[in-house]
């Protein structure tokens, strides 16, 4: 590091958020971290805005979501596609970029991202039908997806392993209070302006976070491998992307093929067959971007499965909520948005103490606890009657947000714990791709679900009834995996928590 560059006078994660307990930590010598602990909490801060730009997003687009389905007259399976047509790039394209970050460098790859995201967002300000706006939110999610896999490959490859589960907890932290902030201000200009007003502040959000990044992220400091480019595996890239769409179009197939979701078998044949080429290419390839052999690490697999099913239920959930709301309680954008602060929110409270868990007692724990309080909430809101009163469901949602939040940076960190320092980039980019790809496959199934009761002429509150009820069911299933996230032993050469 050159001498030349001054990280002084920055306040500490700790500083900033303080700690869950009075006990301070063992003493970690300077010598014993990758990097001078100035260097490491200046790239943590300078990670934070991009972190925000997914849920701001997110957020933004759930509260425009009626709006958009009503402007373009669609039913529930093509509403989904709104969020699936960003959640598929964005996690296919994770291994990609996670992969591509251990020879190319961490840092231009997500300013890359960052300027694609821009032009995505573009398109979808100035979509004048259904056709381009689902084009804008596909380019969003290309320059999106190596945000996540990115950032978490550089804090843990910058933090001694005692301090990894509280910076990634920070980190993760402020994604959540951005989605709380969002909803809010998306209602209101929804209401307003209509719904391409809630991606304005996004676009004006990711210029400056191209300049902190590449303020506070400083070069130099990921390896970067000559011809990397022209030795990496496309082909691999390609297979993979093919046998994950063709895998969601057979979920959600009728706006892509016109038969019944679930129903049209020439795309379950073909993303079975793509993937088992996938496998076999490679295996035989010199340098696969997908190294197979992760998952024979019991850790990493059990976090990437238990936070697969997270998020199905999560993304589903999300989904659901905002159309729920204005079907069965008739709200406004303005009030629509309060209410989707409630699950981030709670979130944001928690997040940070989780990470902090992790450290002293171990994953499972805070996952455990999470997933159980995941699960219930999806049991109650699959009985919760039309005549339940707004209060009753903030506790509700709040209860959600709570455990998501407390299983979020624990999931980071089991996931990473057996990852050497040279495989950091790819595993983040495969854990992130598997971890959204239960996002993708959640929205999209619940919206055939949901399509699907409603067309048996069930009650609308009842049709949204089965859909959590089915929810409930993925949480267990990731509680279930939780549960086996035992302590295992570390790679050789990191240090044993």
């Amino acid at each position: 590091m050159k001498a030349r560059i001054s990280f002084s006078g920055l306040r500490s994660p700790k500083a900033m958020w303080g700690r869950a307990t009075a006990a301070p930590p063992p003493r970690i010598e300077d010598a014993a971290l990758p990097v001078p602990r100035h260097v490491a909490r200046r790239i943590l801060i300078g990670l934070m805005l991009p972190s925000m730009l997914m849920p701001l997003t997110s957020s933004m687009a759930d509260v425009a979501l009626p709006t958009i389905r009503d402007q373009f007259a669609i039913r529930a399976d093509m509403t989904a596609w709104v969020s699936t047509a960003f959640t598929l790039p964005f996690m296919v394209l994770m291994p990609v970029y996670g992969r591509l970050s251990d020879g190319v460098g961490k840092r231009r790859l997500i300013l890359a991202g960052l300027l694609l995201f821009a032009l995505g967002t573009m398109i979808v300000l100035s979509a004048t039908n259904l056709g381009w706006l689902m084009l804008g939110r596909a380019i969003q999610g290309i320059g999106s997806a190596g945000i996540m896999p990115l950032s978490i490959a550089f804090i843990t490859a910058v933090f001694h392993p005692k301090e990894r589960g509280e910076a990634l907890g920070a980190w993760s932290s402020v994604g959540p209070l951005v989605g709380f902030l969002a909803p809010l201000g998306a209602g209101f200009v929804v209401e307003f302006w209509g719904w391409r007003a809630a991606f304005a502040p996004p676009l004006l959000f990711t210029v400056l976070t191209v300049v902190v990044v590449a303020q506070f992220v400083p070069a130099g400091l990921s390896r970067v491998m000559p011809h990397f480019w022209r030795r990496f595996d496309w082909m691999g890239v390609l297979l993979l992307t093919a046998a994950v769409i063709s895998f969601i179009f057979f979920v959600s197939s009728r706006p892509i093929t016109g038969v019944a979701p679930l129903q049209d078998w020439r795309l379950l044949g073909a993303s079975l067959l793509l993937f088992a080429i996938f496998i076999r290419w490679e295996r035989r390839h010199e340098n696969p971007f997908v190294l197979l052999g992760l998952f024979r690490r019991g850790m990493f697999t059990r976090a990437s499965f238990c936070a697969s099913m997270r998020m199905v239920t999560m993304s589903g959930g999300s989904f659901l909520l905002p159309l729920f709301l204005v079907d069965v309680y008739g709200l406004t954008p303005t009030t629509l948005g309060g209410m989707l602060m409630i699950i981030p929110g709670a979130m944001a409270l928690v997040v940070r103490y989780g990470g902090q868990m992790a450290d002293r007692w171990g994953s499972r724990v805070p996952i455990v606890m999470g997933g159980v309080v995941q699960m219930i909430t999806m049991l109650i809101l699959s009985q919760l009657p039309a005549q339940a009163s707004l209060g009753w469901l903030i506790l509700v949602l709040a209860g959600h947000g709570f455990g998501v939040g407390l299983m979020l940076a624990p999931l980071h960190h089991a996931a990473m714990r057996q990852i050497s320092d040279g495989e950091m980039g790819t595993a983040a980019g495969l854990y992130s791709m598997v971890r959204f790809a239960g996002s993708a496959v959640g929205t999209a199934l619940i919206g055939v679900l949901l399509q699907f009761f409603l067309d048996q002429g069930l009650p609308t509150v009842n049709a949204y009834q089965n859909a959590y009820l089915f929810l409930a069911g993925i949480a267990l299933l990731g509680l279930i995996a939780g549960i086996g996230l035992n302590k295992a032993a570390t790679v050789p050469g990191q240090v044993a928590e």
